[in-house]
């Protein structure tokens, strides 16, 4: 039974974290580094919520319910803190800004997502198996972990249909992965960890 799942509350924790660290608390940042001019930090930010749409993406592919939804949702903890360490450039000019708040909480934040997200990622390595199982509706682990993504859909979309906006959800997945195709393959591989700059 879906109530004898002992880590349901531990699902719910994750998507209240991940609303606090990928949304709420980045969304003050860029703002607050648009308002302070920090060039570094807006380039930065840009990138990572360039990356951290996948999640989004995740989340309506699995109100679906899509099984590359499980997929989609690990690599886009794996993704998030590789787009907020990989670029030296911009690692290197947030280093040398003088001290001041909007420094501290950066970087906080940059360490506490990455944590995040590390964590995040080992404990959802077992959905894995519901992106490959054919009975997956019907495993109670797949649907304690789909519960989130149907309670989002009830709150923000009661009037649409599941399907269309796992469709809508898909069509983003494919742009995002041809995207990064062409970024990992033409612009990184051109220009390396410089890239950003072009």
């Amino acid at each position: 039974m879906q109530s004898d799942i002992w880590f349901r509350p531990f699902i719910w924790m994750d998507f209240r974290l991940a609303l606090l660290f990928t949304v709420i608390a980045p969304l003050v940042l860029i703002i607050w580094a648009f308002v302070r001019k920090v060039e570094p930090m807006q380039h930065l930010l840009a990138i990572y919520w360039r990356v951290a749409s996948l999640l989004a993406i995740a989340l309506y592919v699995s109100i679906a319910p899509f099984q590359v939804g499980f997929i989609a949702g690990l690599m886009s903890r794996i993704l998030i803190p590789l787009s907020l360490w990989f670029w030296i450039d911009l690692n290197e000019e947030i280093e040398d800004l003088p001290g001041s708040a909007l420094k501290l909480s950066f970087n906080a934040w940059r360490w506490a997502v990455t944590l995040y997200c590390i964590i995040g990622a080992i404990a959802q390595l077992p959905s894995l198996q519901c992106a490959f199982s054919d009975t997956f509706l019907q495993d109670p682990l797949c649907q304690a972990w789909l519960e989130v993504p149907l309670v989002y859909k009830d709150i923000f979309h009661p009037n649409t249909q599941a399907g269309f906006l796992g469709v809508i959800g898909g069509m983003g997945l494919v742009v995002y992965v041809l995207y990064l195709i062409y970024f990992v393959f033409l612009k990184l591989g051109k220009q390396g960890r410089f890239a950003v700059r072009q």
